[in-house]
């Protein structure tokens, strides 16, 4: 079973791979998670203090030299995208993972009475700049023996619920461009899936649940195994699949 999942030490060894949101909750823990297993990660976020403290956190623990890409989503332009591709391309030669963790939850209302601003921002950082990156990444990413592309989704994101208005729009259409993109991908280097983190103790969570007990859930470190099995070798073979951490 995944959640059994025990990954060899050098699993991500000599891997350089991508992580967007690396500066808090489940990025921050999946590029500790990933450095300590050998890889080379690129902290993308929108603070850079926070992807400094976990730059820092990298190469205390002994992990390769860390990158970072202070950018915020809300403001990414196509332009923008590519620079950031063509800037992997030329630095490392190749990008082996990318993990689209970044996104933003939104006011939880009823759609009668959703803030049209909120929800254009919500499609920018969650659809429109998930988009824009991975279709500049994907030259870096051809350049790898073995890639891995992980999309994250939710519980609304197959499911609709009242009130969780483009945040749940957003989970539907990032489970539809991973699909389309698995479909595109079927036969080339470059695998795709998609990890429903389900209840994890992290800000977001916290400010969708304000009156729940945050040591009832689980820790992004807990789920950990889930991200390290499908950015690693051992799935090779999983494609096109959507999984609940």
């Amino acid at each position: 079973m995944i959640e059994n999942y025990q990954a060899a030490d050098d699993l991500l060894k000599d891997k350089v791979i991508l992580i967007t949101g690396a500066g808090d909750g489940i990025g921050k823990s999946a590029a500790l998670t990933y450095a300590k297993h050998g890889a080379t990660v690129i902290l993308l976020g929108r603070t850079t203090e926070k992807l400094e403290q976990v730059y820092d956190e990298i190469e205390a623990q002994g992990g390769p030299q860390p990158a970072i890409i202070p950018v915020n989503l809300l403001n990414l332009s196509i332009e923008q995208a590519q620079q950031i591709g063509e800037k992997i391309l030329s630095e490392f030669g190749r990008l082996d993972g990318l993990l689209h963790n970044a996104s933003q939850l939104g006011q939880l209302s009823p759609i009668d009475s959703y803030n049209d601003e909120h929800w254009l921002n919500i499609m920018q950082v969650n659809v429109n700049a998930t988009f824009f990156l991975t279709k500049a990444l994907l030259p870096a990413l051809r350049q790898s023996p073995a890639a891995s592309v992980i999309f994250t989704s939710s519980g609304v994101g197959n499911k609709g619920r009242a009130f969780w208005g483009a945040y749940s729009v957003s989970k539907f259409a990032t489970e539809g461009f991973a699909q389309v993109l698995a479909d595109e991908l079927e036969k080339s280097n470059i695998r795709v899936n998609t990890i429903n983190p389900g209840a994890t103790r992290t800000k977001m969570r916290a400010k969708a649940y304000p009156v729940e007990d945050p040591m009832t859930v689980k820790t992004p470190a807990e789920i950990m195994p889930l991200y390290l099995y499908l950015m690693g070798a051992d799935s090779a073979e999983v494609h096109g699949q959507r999984i609940d951490a």
